[in-house]
């Protein structure tokens, strides 16, 4: 028999598997599922279940109390700049794009200074032109953002077929930033969903202004 605390100890607070406390308790999986079951104790989805088997140590971030005007304005700032330029569709990680090294440094501060990721842990892709030599973007990249080579996954170039405008200003390539983290994603675009659902001060200025003309 298992007792509830223990059971709530272990797989709530503690967050092992029943894999974990079944070797704990030399018993099989199946009946630390069963006493799970009795003391209604809510099991974990198997997405849940993937991401504490790759986060064993908690988050890998933790959010700010907000407390300051300049908090405030950051936290602002980088939501809009993912809503805007974000990748809103890969449900797995944090994922921004651009070709503009200041906006990335903006987003990169808005993810260090509001959610304490450590930035040993972002990734980065990069899209470029082939004629530009790819050790030169990367190095550019390296020193505008302060972050290693090692952090640079994957490298796509493309032919360059004319010397246009956007060429030239895509002339270091597309950099994208990765922070794999489905829980961090998820908070952010919830933040945003939030944000939706409050009506813009232009939109009552208008619907005002349209009930005094009538």
């Amino acid at each position: 028999m298992l007792l509830s605390a223990d059971l709530e100890k272990h797989y709530i607070f503690e967050k092992k598997s029943a894999a974990q406390i079944a070797k704990l308790y030399k018993c099989g999986t199946n009946t630390v599922h069963y006493w799970l079951n009795k003391y209604n104790i809510p099991k974990r989805s198997i997405s849940e279940a993937i991401y504490v088997k790759a986060n064993p140590a908690g988050d890998p971030f933790l959010i700010k109390e907000i407390d300051k005007s300049s908090d405030w304005f950051l936290y602002g700032l980088g939501l809009g700049l993912f809503w805007g330029e974000g990748n809103k569709v890969n449900k797995n990680s944090v994922r921004l794009g651009n070709t503009d090294p200041d906006l990335i440094n903006y987003f990169l501060y808005f993810l260090k200074e509001i959610y304490k990721i450590d930035q040993e842990k972002l990734r980065f892709g990069l899209q470029i032109f082939s004629d530009i030599p790819k050790e030169q973007a990367v190095t550019f990249w390296c020193k505008k953002l302060s972050v290693q080579k090692r952090q640079f996954q994957k490298i796509i170039i493309t032919k360059s077929v004319s010397k246009g405008t956007y060429t030239k200003k895509c002339k270091y390539g597309v950099l994208t930033v990765y922070f794999s983290n489905t829980k961090l994603r998820d908070i952010i675009m919830g933040a945003i969903e939030e944000l939706r659902k409050v009506k813009p001060l232009y939109e009552n200025h208008t619907t005002t202004a349209l009930e005094t003309n009538k």
